[in-house]
């Protein structure tokens, strides 16, 4: 029988053992029809692999499972292939950067991105800690290639087809464009690999991701409504339908029925104020030249002290700010969830610092004369800053402002690693 390799056409350790067999001549077939959730789960599939898992290569002589071990196989296939080195060091160091990859790249990749896809249980603490793990490894990596094209020696050997293989999940679904940079070797030899032509039959055309997932957000649990419940036997609204003629009681069901109408947010009720804060925010962001003299002279003149209040706030955790883009993406996500502020709200955030740990800090603009308290009950962020309300007669804290809305740099003798606005 032909070997069949049971899993997913895009299923990134599938692709070790089809690209091993590009290179030894060994014809290995996708399994027809394979559907994950549904085909691993079947008695069939489960006598070749008792916990359901993917890849599982079929053989005349019986399954294998674990794509590592799968991989070894359809390279054993060929006694004269290349893939596993041509001498016992170089087989060594290939079976050494294999492990690598499984325990440094993919390990850790999966610590960072599985929760962000849904595959588990979203926590930053373990995600910051996986990524500085990650981090680490792709420095090691780093390092290795800045003098070698290959993992091992001068050509691609099987510890290649697998770290290309975890690599490649992670440039397509998370590695953006920012955070691969800071590892050009990686870079090079990532995009080197999957451009090899068989590298390429298999993989496709391979695009970097955009963007990092999202984490999922916590979501509260729905309430039961009333409507769910059984109704009584014994229904009024049953008896009046016995009735010839109770229009009125059935008008005053309807009416109790009917929604009650939203009530207006505490902020619409305020007194006017002469700040219009849709003006504010069009001469920000359409003032392209001489930012200080026309933006923030213009938001002085607009300020009404007596309708808005202005506040500093500082991220309490800042020790905690190790990795670059987990920061931005922090700060990425807060701004998000205050979208529900937007028509009586201006920010802007500051990631301050050129090394770890970076600094996050911020300064708002709120309608009236406290931060507001729907904000403050519904966005958890704002209780993981400390906030600090502006005091315009310091001229220190005034020319503060300034700054913050300007993005001067350097803020306060640093950097800044970026700069976002919420308007």
């Amino acid at each position: 029988m032909a070997l069949i390799l049971h899993a997913g056409k895009q299923n990134k350790n599938g692709y070790k053992a089809l690209i091993a067999a590009e290179y030894v001549g060994v014809k290995v077939e996708l399994a027809e029809n394979f559907e994950m959730g549904v085909s691993n789960k079947t008695p069939e599939f489960l006598k070749m692999n008792p916990i359901g898992k993917v890849p599982v290569l079929e053989t005349p002589e019986g399954p294998i499972f674990e794509s590592n071990t799968i991989a070894r196989y359809v390279t054993r296939l060929n006694a004269d292939s290349s893939l596993f080195g041509s001498s016992l060091i170089e087989y060594g160091h290939i079976e050494q950067w294999i492990d690598f990859a499984a325990t440094e790249i993919d390990a850790n990749l999966a610590r960072w991105l599985y929760p962000r896809l849904g595959y588990g249980v979203f926590l930053p603490p373990a995600e910051e800690a996986g990524i500085a793990a990650f981090k680490r490894s792709l420095g090691a990596l780093n390092t290795h290639l800045a003098s070698n094209t290959y993992l091992v020696g001068h050509a691609v050997t099987l510890a290649d087809i697998i770290m290309t293989c975890n690599l490649y999940f992670g440039f397509s679904r998370g590695m953006t464009k920012s955070f691969t940079s800071e590892f050009p070797h990686v870079e090079r030899y990532f995009w080197t690999m999957v451009n090899q032509p068989k590298f390429s039959k298999i993989l496709g055309e391979v695009k970097q991701a955009d963007v990092v997932p999202s984490p999922p957000s916590a979501k509260k649990p729905s309430q039961p409504k009333e409507a769910a419940k059984g109704k009584p036997k014994d229904e009024p609204k049953k008896e009046t339908k016995k009735e010839a003629v109770k229009p009125k009681v059935e008008a005053v069901e309807e009416e109790e029925e009917a929604p009650k109408p939203k009530p207006k947010n505490p902020l619409d009720l305020l007194p006017p104020s002469k700040m219009v804060l849709d003006d504010w925010k069009r001469l920000y962001s359409n003032t392209k030249t001489n930012f200080r003299e026309v933006a923030i002279k213009g938001f002085w003149d607009m300020y009404d002290p007596e309708g808005y209040s202005l506040w500093f706030c500082d991220y309490k955790y800042n020790d905690e700010n190790t990795v670059s883009f987990v920061t931005l993406n922090k700060v990425g996500g807060f701004l998000q969830r205050m979208d529900l502020a937007r028509k009586y709200a201006f920010g802007k955030m500051l990631v301050i610092g050129s090394e770890a740990p970076y600094k996050v800090k911020g300064l708002w603009l709120f309608r009236g004369p406290e931060i507001p308290q729907f904000i403050m009950d519904e966005c958890y962020d704002m209780e993981l800053y400390d906030w600090t309300k502006v005091d315009i007669s310091d001229e220190a804290q005034k020319e503060r402002v300034s700054q913050m809305i300007e993005d001067a740099e350097p803020f306060e003798g640093e950097g800044l690693l970026d700069a976002k606005c919420f308007k």
